[in-house]
């Protein structure tokens, strides 16, 4: 790690002056010679001159951005012969988020009606084997080291070098053997060994999801670094931190000429603070990066810097995900009005908390009031603030907020867009006399509208409560999640709403957890990820859980679980699941479950990575079973 810490400006401004004159080195990327690299893949007593090199037809497989859908794009089937060889290489271009999101091999019959195994590059697949043997039981699985680590794999595939060979040979049994030079360098290893196919009926494509293949030439030049973000820089940092730690977790994600990335750690980065380090106030981390893709000095560095707060102690805001009642509020016709007299309960807000509510909302669609409204009251209902939807309230405290929307709204589209809109609101009670009213409204056209009152001023710190009201429209507050007959399934994909939670805060949901009791994994799921909807870590609720940010985290639950005892008292379960952002590029998930044998159980990922602290989402699925939010 290299810094330069309470430095004149001047100073910093001609390092990078000097850091641009320095020259780049070329280099080829790769530069695997064909003899190693046969004999790599076991396959050295294979005569070259045997090997059948194809190419599939599309050369350029999938969306280049990494946007491709499961099982939506192929390549045309190529016949393998009995006792034949083929090598394909290729460029895998990975999301680098999930193991998943890569490549795939389907080995079927012409007809397309029968699959011998469907072969993913993470280690696992799927099909029946021409003998008919039930999942993965009619192939040998194996990688370089049962201790790959997945995150860092992941990553590399984002951009892999990829040659895959393929045996059939004769006998009933096909091989498949991959290797992998990903884009840390890393050579990884993917065997299949024992598939069972019909001989003189096999033909071979390839698939991909979240990913792009590029069929053919695989030589790489190096390439030149041309932008550069920061990952792991907390909002606030306690006065009197040490610098090294501070900066330790900082690592930055750097843009290549060609559009690939790279993860780079702070030991490969070179660090300013202005205006220094030892006084509180907020301060701008200025970060360089000045090597090539492959690690030489390149003709001109990145650039990328952050603001961030030195305090004297964190900031302590909770925030409590709430449901509340009526769990339909207003006529579903939408002829309910005046606003005033359609409304939920009244809900509490804490001094530096914030209550989260998520509701779809519909509307008669006349005028861009006919829409659900937030009121901020006491406990006698007298009333701070009332605020609509569409950019506009009244009331003593609204006076001095400053509202805002999403710049250039179409208001014909936005009012047309909100009738089935998924909407997210966040209600805060900053402590200090203010409030502040935050809606996130994802509209029928996929477009994402926002809308926010901060500053609300006259407020009674310790008598604040809110309540949803409509006008002309009705909405249906987000309470159960899934089938109540327990029969949604993981791959349906039914996920809750995307709920953010800021650096150094807890957010708290509270359910009771219905299972359908057949595995431990029937139960509810917690999903970490960003505003995008990328799934960066999924916590299941019997110690598992996989992705990108959950590799490394520390899992622990209560000593002695029986788990037939626990996974039969999962079905009724009263569940609180802690999800707190520490601002310091990780996260930790602590659940406390109450069984329906009146037994409580625990479940804790400590240490999720983070890789944006200020885009951090958390949201909930479900296997076999389903929720019921309180």
């Amino acid at each position: 790690m290299k810094y330069l810490n309470k430095l004149a400006s001047v100073f910093f401004i001609a390092m990078l002056g000097m850091l641009t004159m320095t020259s780049c080195e070329g280099g080829d990327l790769y530069g695997i010679g064909s003899p190693e690299w046969l004999s790599e893949m076991g396959g050295g007593e294979e005569d070259e001159s045997n090997i059948i090199t194809v190419v599939p037809n599309p050369t350029t497989l999938g969306n280049t951005d990494n946007t491709t859908p499961w099982w939506t794009v192929f390549t045309d089937d190529i016949k393998a012969e009995p006792g034949k060889t083929y090598q394909v290489q290729f460029l895998n271009y990975g999301s680098g988020t999930s193991n998943w999101l890569n490549y795939l091999l389907i080995l079927r019959n012409e007809a397309k009606d029968f699959e011998y195994a469907v072969l993913r590059a993470d280690n696992w697949g799927w099909g029946t084997g021409y003998t008919g043997e039930e999942s993965d039981a009619h192939f040998i699985k194996k990688m370089e080291s049962e201790n790959r680590d997945w995150g860092a794999w992941a990553k590399a595939m984002s951009l892999a070098k990829c040659t895959l060979t393929l045996y059939n040979y004769g006998d009933g049994t096909a091989d498949v053997k991959v290797i992998m030079l990903g884009s840390d360098n890393q050579t990884y290893t993917q065997e299949y060994n024992n598939i069972s196919v019909d001989k003189d009926n096999l033909y071979f494509s390839f698939t991909c999801e979240g990913s792009h293949l590029e069929f053919g030439n695989i030589d790489i030049e190096d390439s030149e670094p041309t932008a550069m973000t920061l990952n792991g820089v907390p909002s606030e940092v306690v006065l009197g931190t040490d610098l090294d730690e501070f900066l330790a977790n900082i690592t930055a994600t750097v843009t290549f000429a060609e559009g690939v990335t790279k993860d780079i750690p702070a030991s490969d980065l070179q660090f300013e603070i202005i205006p220094d380090f030892t006084e509180l106030g907020q301060k701008t981390l200025v970060v360089v990066y000045n090597k090539t893709y492959m690690g030489n000095n390149c003709s001109k560095p990145v650039i990328a810097s952050k603001t961030f707060n030195l305090v004297k102690e964190l900031s302590a805001f909770t925030q409590t995900y709430v449901v509340p009642t009526p769990a339909v509020l207003g006529k579903e016709d939408n002829t309910s009005a005046p606003w005033f007299e359609n409304n939920t309960d009244h809900i509490k807000i804490a001094p530096k908390e914030t209550k989260v509510v998520s509701f779809t909302s519909y509307t008669a669609g006349v005028n861009n009031w006919d829409n659900f409204l937030i009121r901020l009251t006491n406990s006698a209902w007298a009333s701070y603030c009332v605020v609509r939807a569409d950019n506009f309230g009244w009331d003593p405290g609204y006076a001095a907020c400053t509202a805002s929307m999403e710049a250039g709204r179409d208001w014909a589209a936005w009012l047309a867009a909100m009738n089935g809109a998924k909407v997210t609101a966040y209600i805060t009670n900053n402590g200090n006399g203010t409030a502040d009213i935050k809606m996130n409204m994802l509209g029928n056209d996929g477009v994402t509208y926002t809308q926010d009152y901060i500053g609300i001023n006259t407020i009674d710190a310790e008598d604040l409560y809110f309540d949803v009201l409509v006008e002309n429209a009705h909405v249906v507050f987000d309470k159960v999640l899934g089938a109540t007959d327990n029969s949604t399934m993981w791959d349906a994909q039914l996920f809750s709403q995307n709920i953010k939670v800021i650096p150094h805060q807890k957010s708290t949901f509270n359910f009771t957890n219905y299972s359908s009791l057949a595995n431990n994994w029937n139960n509810f799921m917690v999903i970490l990820g960003n505003a995008a909807g990328e799934h960066k870590a999924v916590c299941r609720a019997d110690n598992f859980g996989w992705g990108t940010s959950y590799d490394g985290c520390t899992l622990s639950m209560e000593e002695g679980r029986n788990w037939d005892e626990w996974r039969a008292a999962m079905d009724g379960a009263k569940v609180s699941v802690t999800v707190v952002n520490n601002g310091d590029g990780t996260a930790d998930v602590n659940v406390a479950m109450v069984g329906n044998n009146s037994k409580n159980y625990t479940q804790d990922y400590i240490g999720i990575k983070v890789d944006n602290p200020d885009d951090f989402y958390v949201r909930f699925s479900v296997d076999g079973s389903h929720l019921v939010f309180e």
